[in-house]
């Protein structure tokens, strides 16, 4: 299943960071990301973000 990284920032949108995957998911739970957004989320790779680009550039590498 694949979604476009626009869909994620939007999705991220006034995300504090640094933050971890699981505080990235639950910002998208509360913001009521699609299926497609959550999917991606739950496959980057466990660290901290440092902001938007750093999340879309893991993202972008699947």
């Amino acid at each position: 299943m694949q979604t476009s990284p626009i869909e994620v920032q939007k999705a991220l949108k006034n995300m504090d960071y640094p933050a971890k995957k699981k505080q990235l998911i639950e910002h998208a739970k509360k913001h009521k990301a699609d299926s497609k957004v959550m999917e991606v989320l739950e496959e980057l790779p466990e660290k901290e973000y440092t902001n938007a680009a750093d999340v879309s550039k893991a993202f972008s590498g699947k």
